[in-house]
């Protein structure tokens, strides 16, 4: 088939690419290369048997050259930053947003051209995750922490009605959602915005939750991206890792190539058509525990800094209930994570990185989004 990838020079478009190209598929690219993420340079990594064009995907004449011939298209272009989204807001919203939009009003415009649409979503979307309150014996969907709890360093959720520390689930896509930043709102909109348009034009279109995802080719120089980068960029500086609040929070750590699996699996089946699904592994680690492994194999003797600080719109625990991946799209996570890490630092530890954490969090402290 004849694919576009939009954002894919980034890092998970870039492996969705090569896997799109090792099934015989032909790829053409649309990415603006954003000088946080690449430096104003082609990728080296970039599959060389796919047709590139450097474009804004809210370029509406370069979009709509782009989609020439094309029968899939896979959306992952997006700015990508919790923190940052914050506070530069128009940045966000153009791209996420009206970028979305832009190559949706394209796409109508020929839209039984088009088999599958594929959008990349994301579980920041659902703010907190799920919990169960045992002495209830109900499982609760509680939105953010107060300022008061956090202030004393209560980091754990409570239930309303009996004050017991809840215990964090797995999050299904039916929890609500309760999205905690400029980031979040924006993938929820570009979510949905894809769903209900290929609803309305017959466009099978699939909205894919990506949980915490790492991997080979992330950006190590740029603060906001996947946890596992900042801390690999900290370490490969002798710098200790950052962690707020205790380290104690949770996260849904999936492999790249799981990510690129679950794409193509969207792409071969129709029974996921229209839906949201998660795409992670369902097991949890915490913040201080992936920290303290990144250090162990760069053979770095560095522990994290714990600052005991919060952020606005921090969550404590989400992991991913995938049952509904496995059924609509038979997808099983492959890559473990020790496996996962040990080949991601095979690589990081060819790389050099820039280290501006610290002045990124400095311009959240100034903002006070940290507390």
């Amino acid at each position: 088939m004849n694919i576009l990838v939009t954002g894919g020079a980034g890092f998970i478009g870039s492996h969705l690419v090569d896997g799109l190209i090792e099934r015989g598929h032909r790829v053409r690219i649309l990415d603006s290369l954003v000088g946080q993420v690449h430096g104003d340079t082609v990728p080296e990594f970039l599959n060389k048997d796919a047709e590139f064009i450097k474009a804004d995907v809210c370029d509406a004449g370069a979009v709509a050259k782009a989609l020439d011939g094309i029968e899939v298209i896979y959306h992952e272009a997006a700015e990508v930053g919790v923190g940052q989204s914050m506070y530069e807001i128009v940045r966000y919203v153009k791209a996420n947003d009206l970028g979305t939009a832009v190559l949706l009003e394209e796409i109508i415009k020929r839209p039984t051209q088009f088999k599958k649409l594929v959008v990349a979503s994301s579980m920041s979307i659902y703010g907190e995750g799920a919990y169960s309150c045992d002495s209830c014996n109900e499982t609760v969907y509680p939105q953010l922490r107060g300022n008061e709890q956090l202030d004393a360093h209560e980091w754990e959720l409570k239930c309303e009605d009996c004050d017991s520390t809840l215990k964090p689930v797995g999050t299904s896509e039916i929890k609500p959602l309760f999205p905690t930043s400029v980031y979040a709102v924006s993938k929820q909109d570009q979510e949905q915005y894809c769903i209900c348009v290929g609803r309305a034009y017959k466009i099978p279109t699939v909205a894919l939750r990506y949980f915490n995802v790492y991997g080979t080719r992330q950006a190590l120089s740029n603060p906001y991206t996947g946890v596992c980068a900042i801390f690999s960029a900290r370490l490969l500086n002798n710098q200790s890792p950052v962690i707020f609040e205790d380290g104690g929070q949770t996260r849904d750590f999936v492999h790249v190539s799981d990510i690129v699996q679950a794409n193509l699996l969207a792409l071969e089946s129709d029974k996921a058509n229209y839906q949201a699904i998660n795409i992670g592994t369902g097991r949890p680690i915490s913040v201080k525990e992936i920290a303290q492994m990144l250090a162990k194999g760069l053979g770095k003797d560095i522990e994290p800094e714990i600052v005991g600080k919060y952020r606005e719109g921090d969550i404590r625990h989400c992991i991913s209930d995938i049952a509904k991946a496995k059924k609509l799209l038979g997808y099983e996570p492959k890559v473990h994570l020790e496996e996962g890490l040990f080949g991601l630092l095979d690589w990081v530890k060819n790389q050099n990185a820039d280290d501006h954490v610290a002045a990124a969090t400095e311009e959240l402290a100034m903002r006070q989004l940290v507390k």
